[in-house]
């Protein structure tokens, strides 16, 4: 991956099984029933797995093959024949998995032991410094390293293993709840199924990483779909998101799909240091990047960055930063979390490449909520590793700024290395002046409405929501989503079928629980089989939690986060809808734009008629009744910080609640008291002392609930 010199200490040969060291497998020329006069087919199976999981570690985590591709194929298939005769030796977790399966699966969710927060960013060094100095001051001044790593633009993985054997592959999702992808998880070969027999190796224990598509892979996959007339992918990250979410598992082993591993949890993991974890992981078999060191200053941290913001373009994956992380476990907890991400780790992203091309046309396109986004289209140019051919213009202020015409030569960039974005014009090779700039319609592309501009936005957007078909089937799209709804197996492409059939009269998403499988069948039995799992999709959707509902509303301004918090203030749609301005306002993160917004939203007739026919279908119109324990924490403020013995922070958090109490984040005047726990952060602890903010210890909390 690198030079040594710069990276760290080489990583330790592969332990070598006992039984591939002291006995000499049967050659794979021999006859398959020719096993050792003392070994049984049971036994010759365990050998083959054990000896198969080793080989494979060799060659594709230590690029150091011991044995031909012919001889590894041979031992492959005398392992899948003896494991057909003994299907009683089934076993998820032997190598013959990995060629993966042609078996559909639902993939379930599956809560987070630890929830898998999101990083902030930086994009320079004064933002690196900042970094640095609040983690100096959040630690009182004490000494600390930084481990420096690679920041992989893949799909984040959590993979729990328990005695020494893999048994979950989870998404990140949510960062609260994610998939379960343990079947395609076992097709990526770089993941060890199967750990060595060592002392060190915890009973259970959860790593995470990065699961990503190879460059070269990618563009396998991608010369593949072109010879099919496929849609091609945009970049490898979204190859191997689209990889990993395949319900076919042979897919997944088709497109061999790679993983990195960058972080260790549980409660019995074996070193205080996160670098040391980190080594001590690669020498039981998981693929650690060699391009990670430990940094003693910011100096060395600089090094790192400028070292590889040059390096990265000969990896053999696509990387998008650096991550920095606090190497001391004991100081990350006692830096702790913000609600969104770790005050121990931030991730610096590199700046993007950029590329110049011939801008072809400028087009408009119309979105959900009505915005109308001026996109660009260009010649083809190499951008990042990914053909680039359209970037979006975002809105008429920036179209002004460039003074784009037909012709211009253009400078493009990736936001986060995934988003084109044109940055500028080449003055030197520009079209003629006489050609006129490229305007900002005055009406809709798509509906000839005449569009309108908002005090203080910078967006126009076609107010004829009613009847904008982009408008109309954006909104079916948003509601149908995974965040939303999660009705699968329906599409953009599948949306505008149904509208061109007239199966959605009132071309909105209550539609959809009307409809049956005779609306949706086609000539053949796969059409059949669809419209069977589309309507058991849209009828499972009818579970669906009352605040991801509000979300799929698509009401403007109203995201994830403020659903949430609107659906666990008000309890149901009925109070929701009927709550003013000043009620709105009463909710923690609802603002005036968010209050107007939904205020707006139900004033609709025709918004009140959807909600009403979404609530005749069967959709959760409200939250299920809270389990309260006791009023003891009524009107009380109360602040975690550290780490407990007896339960996690998310588990105190739930108890305060159900005992009427209510959490906040940082330390004020109206805190009524902190809960701390061992390692709690000086910067809290000297502010609640200054503030006279009472502190209780883990047992006298639990004593006062118990009282």
């Amino acid at each position: 991956m690198g030079n040594h010199t710069i990276l760290g200490t080489d990583p330790p040969a592969a332990p070598r099984p006992a039984e591939i060291r002291h006995t000499r497998l049967t050659h794979p020329s021999s006859p398959k029933n020719q096993l050792h006069n003392d070994m049984t087919e049971q036994e010759r199976i365990m050998q083959l797995r054990e000896a198969l999981h080793h080989h494979n570690h060799l060659y594709y985590v230590e690029n150091q093959p011991a044995i031909s591709d012919y001889e590894f194929d041979q031992m492959m298939r005398e392992l899948q024949d003896l494991e057909a005769a003994h299907p009683e030796m089934a076993d998820p977790n032997s190598p013959a998995v990995r060629v993966g399966s042609d078996l559909l699966s639902d993939f379930k969710q599956i809560p987070h032991k630890y929830p898998m927060l999101s990083l902030g960013n930086t994009y320079n060094r004064e933002e690196v410094a900042d970094f640095y100095r609040r983690v100096s001051e959040g630690l009182g001044g004490a000494d600390f390293d930084i481990c420096c790593e690679l920041k992989f633009d893949g799909l984040s993985i959590s993979l729990t293993y328990e005695n020494g054997r893999l048994v979950r592959g989870v998404t990140r999702g949510d960062g609260v709840t994610g998939d379960d992808v343990t079947a395609n998880i076992r097709t990526i070969r770089t993941i060890p199924l199967v750990l060595p027999d060592r002392q060190d190796i915890p009973q259970s224990f959860e790593i995470r990483g990065e699961v990503l598509m190879p460059w070269k892979s990618f563009e396998t996959l991608n010369e593949e779909r072109e010879r099919k007339e496929e849609p091609l992918f945009a970049n490898p990250r979204n190859a191997a998101a689209g990889t990993l979410k395949n319900r076919n598992s042979q897919v997944a082993a088709h497109r061999k799909l790679d993983a990195y591993l960058y972080y260790l949890l549980g409660e019995d993991i074996p070193r205080e240091s996160h670098y040391q974890n980190l080594q001590t992981a690669r020498s039981w078999g998981f693929k650690v990047s060699e391009a990670t060191k430990l940094a003693h200053s910011l100096e060395e941290v600089y090094a790192f960055i400028d070292y590889w913001d040059t390096q990265r373009r000969n990896l053999p994956v696509a990387t998008d930063g650096i991550v920095l992380k606090v190497d001391n476990i004991r100081q990350q907890e006692i830096l702790g979390y913000t609600a969104k991400s770790p005050r121990w780790a931030i991730a610096y992203k590199f700046q993007a490449e950029r590329a110049c091309t011939p801008l072809r046309e400028v087009t408009f396109q119309v979105g959900r909520t009505g915005i109308v986004t001026p996109v660009a289209n260009m010649e083809p140019v190499l951008l990042s590793g990914t053909i680039v051919r359209r970037a979006s213009l975002h809105n008429e202020d920036i179209l002004r700024k460039f003074q784009l015409r037909p012709g211009d030569r253009v400078y493009v960039e990736k936001a986060g290395e995934i988003i084109p974005q044109i940055v500028g014009v080449d003055p030197h090779r520009a079209a003629p002046e006489t050609t006129p700039p490229i305007g900002f319609p005055l009406t809709c592309p798509e509906c000839g409405a005449t569009l309108v501009r908002y005090e203080g936005e910078a967006a126009r957007y076609c107010p004829n929501s009613s009847a904008c078909r982009p408008q109309l089937k954006g909104r079916i799209e948003h509601f149908i989503s995974r965040d939303a709804m999660n009705i699968e197996c329906l599409g953009p492409e599948t949306v505008d079928d149904y509208f061109e059939r007239g199966l959605l009269p009132h071309q909105d998403a209550a539609d959809l629980y009307l409809l049956t499988e005779s609306d949706l069948l086609g000539t053949n039995g796969c059409r059949e089989k669809m419209a069977q799992k589309i309507v058991e999709s849209i009828s499972r959707s009818r579970n669906v939690s009352f605040d991801r509902v509000l979300y799929a509303l698509g009401i403007r301004f109203v995201g994830k986060v403020a659903a949430k918090s609107l659906a666990k203030h008000f309890r149901s749609m009925e109070r929701l809808s009927h709550a003013n301005h000043d009620e709105l306002m009463c909710v923690e993160g609802i603002g005036t734009t968010i209050a107007d917004s939904v205020v707006d939203f139900f004033s609709e007739p025709r918004h009140l008629d959807f909600v009403a026919r979404l609530a005749a279908a069967g959709v959760q119109m409200s939250m299920p009744d809270e389990v309260k324990l006791s009023d003891k924490l009524s009107g009380k403020s109360i602040v975690i910080s550290g780490t407990f013995h007896h339960h996690s922070r998310e588990e105190y958090k739930a108890l305060i609640e159900k005992h009427g109490g209510k959490n906040v984040s940082s330390i004020s005047g109206k805190t009524s008291f902190v809960l701390a726990g061992e390692g709690m952060g000086p910067a809290k602890l000297a502010k609640a002392q200054s503030l006279g903010i009472p502190i209780l210890q883990e047992n006298d909390f639990l004593a006062l609930l118990n009282e």
